[in-house]
Formats: C-alpha cells, structure tokens, sequence
C-alpha cells in the first residue's frame, strides 16, 4: 500500500486557505497511486488554543473532506476541533474512499503544559480500522509518550498513525519515542508533523515512518512537502522471528498501576 504523509506548513487559524492546499495534495497523493493521506493534528488550524476561531459546532471539516474523499476515491486522515460544552476535544478522523468515516479518534492525552487541558477534554476510548485490508489505529501528537495506549491496540494495529504539531526543541523526544512504540508494538508507526513557525514555535516536522523492527524507512525534515512510502502487510513476519507480545503479563500489569 502506497501511503501519503503530508508535512504541511500550516496557515494558522486559516481554515480556507488550508482547505484550498489540503485538496491539492489529496489530488497529487491520488495521482501518485497512494490509497491514503494523512495530515497532521488540527490540520487546517494548527495547535492552537484559540478555540473561538477554531472549534466547530457543525460539522465544516468533516464535511469538506468527506467532499474530497468521494471525489478523489481516496482515504483521507485529518484532524479537526469539535465543540464540547464549554471545552473542545481534538479529534482526527480518517474518511474512507467513499466519503464514510471510518475512524475518530479524541485525543486522550491533552498536552497540559502548553494549556492545552485548560481548553480541551481528553478522550476515553481508542479507534480501530482497516484499509485495504491492513488493520490502522491513531494517537495524537502527546499520547506518544504513554504507551499504555499503545499497547491497548498492540495485538490488532498493524500500523498506528500518529498525527502532531511537535516543536524542534523536542525532536529528538519525537524521533525517538515514534521508534519506540514502532519496536515495543513491533508494527509501523507514521509520525506525521507540520512544519515552520508558528505563533512563535518553530516546528522541524521530521515526518517519518518507522517499520516494526525500528528501522526509519522514510523521513523529511525543514520542508513542507508530500512524503509518500511503501507499506508491506508483514508485521506477522516480524512478530514471528520476535514475537514479544507472546510474554506480556497484562493482568500483573493493572495490578501494578
């Protein structure tokens, strides 16, 4: 499966501008074979907490891309904020090829050092979902660094999204946890980032895609730019030559926490 990730320089708080390159680079991922194309959190708005200008009590987005998953017959991964009284959530969706969402995820973990939990409430449940007959799941930016969650999802995922807006003064976090959740779930893990600056963060990207052995086997850096790779189904053949899940001890483990 051809997959694209797509490492944009997001205009802030800018939702049509976003919009008009948004499809622009669904027609190319298309063009390009790809079946899917992720974007990174809060695609069309970016990480920020002025939910006034960001959130939505309609369905806006949702509907937007679900216009250009049935026009371009191709998966699309996006994320939005959504209304929730009087806080938000931080949702990423994924729209199959003919425009049903399959996939939306609440983003359990709320960065609460940037302010984020003031404004928005975690979610409470993981996703599941297939493509072309590989088995997804998606995390949000922040959950990288528990992987509890990740293991929740361990013994279906064959590939987990992780979608953020991940500053460059923690790159070496990002790069490095995306690896490890990729060798402790031995799956594929897509880190899919923005790029430049914004409301005075500067923002590396560093979208990558990591095969179940930790291996690194696509990357971009600096740039805005559509980064497209290869997936395989044969996370079964990793698991077979290693397979760690085998000495789990989950029910120890709740006894522990």
């Amino acid at each position: 499966m051809k997959i694209a990730m797509f490492q944009s320089d997001i205009e802030w708080c800018d939702k049509e501008k976003n919009y008009k390159v948004a499809e622009t680079k669904v027609k190319e991922a298309k063009n390009s074979g790809c079946s899917v194309i992720f974007f990174p959190e809060m695609s069309f708005t970016g990480f920020s907490m002025e939910t006034n200008l960001t959130a939505e009590g309609d369905s806006q987005t949702v509907d937007f891309v679900v216009s250009l998953a049935k026009q371009y017959s191709i998966h699309i991964g996006f994320g939005y904020v959504k209304k929730n009284n009087d806080k938000c959530e931080n949702h990423y969706a994924v729209a199959d090829c003919k425009g049903d969402i399959i996939s939306d995820y609440i983003k359990i973990h709320p960065f609460s050092a940037g302010y984020e939990n003031e404004h928005f409430v975690g979610g409470s449940s993981v996703t599941r979902y297939r493509i072309e007959g590989i088995n997804f799941s998606t995390f949000i930016c922040y959950d990288l660094r528990f992987p509890e969650v990740f293991q929740s999802v361990g013994d279906t995922a064959e590939v987990i999204v992780v979608p953020a807006n991940w500053p460059k003064s923690r790159s070496h976090h990002w790069k490095t946890l995306l690896k490890a959740r990729a060798i402790e779930n031995q799956c594929y893990v897509l880190g899919i980032n923005c790029v430049g600056v914004h409301d005075n963060i500067y923002y590396s990207g560093d979208t990558m895609a990591v095969n179940p052995d930790g291996q690194v086997i696509a990357e971009r850096s600096n740039i805005q730019d559509l980064l497209i790779v290869e997936i395989n189904k044969d996370t079964c053949l990793y698991r077979e030559m290693l397979d760690t899940r085998l000495d789990r001890r989950p029910k120890l483990y709740k006894e522990l926490l």
